[in-house]
């Protein structure tokens, strides 16, 4: 389902951190979930393109 990058959680010279959070819709009931994690920002388009 939709995914989006919600903030930015570095500053200065550090990895720079992204807070994603990912929407599921269950097949079996219908009820969305909501997985939240924090992550590099140089991953965040290889997590979204796999759906992982």
């Amino acid at each position: 389902m939709a995914k989006k990058v919600v903030a930015t959680l570095a500053k200065g010279d550090a990895v720079k951190l992204t807070k994603l959070i990912q929407v599921k819709k269950s097949a079996k009931t219908g009820a969305y979930t909501f997985r939240s994690r924090i992550v590099a920002s140089e991953v965040i388009k290889e997590i979204v393109a796999s759906k992982g």
